[in-house]
């Protein structure tokens, strides 16, 4: 029985349970199988990363005070976060990995690390 490749079409030669002609044809195929989720964890992976050197930047320190618009100039998304940690008097920080933000009045944000 002749099998075809699902990719290029071509026949296949070898083994009687190879799907594909070739690593190629293989890796396309699977590569646009996998293509609208890749673009989302890519973009997302991005965005964590990003977040993460603009709070590691602007918090040398380990504790600082900021205004928001100095993180959103900087290209900081608020949509994008690894954790949120609530204390147990209802205060909610947002994390990225180990450095984190807490909301407070007057569009000022507090920026903290957390030591693990």
């Amino acid at each position: 029985m002749q099998k075809n490749c699902p990719e290029c079409g071509d026949k296949i030669i070898g083994r009687s349970d190879k799907k594909f002609c070739s690593d190629a044809c293989r890796n396309v195929f699977n590569n646009n199988l996998n293509k609208d989720t890749t673009n989302l964890i890519r973009n997302t992976n991005n965005q964590l990363r990003k977040n993460y050197r603009i709070l590691q930047q602007l918090n040398p320190t380990d504790k600082t005070k900021i205004v928001k618009s100095k993180l959103l100039n900087k290209g900081f998304d608020f949509n994008i976060f690894t954790s949120i940690y609530t204390t147990k008097k209802g205060t909610t920080y947002y994390f990225v990995y180990n450095q984190g933000y807490l909301p407070l009045e007057n569009d000022y944000y507090a920026l903290v690390k957390r030591n693990s």
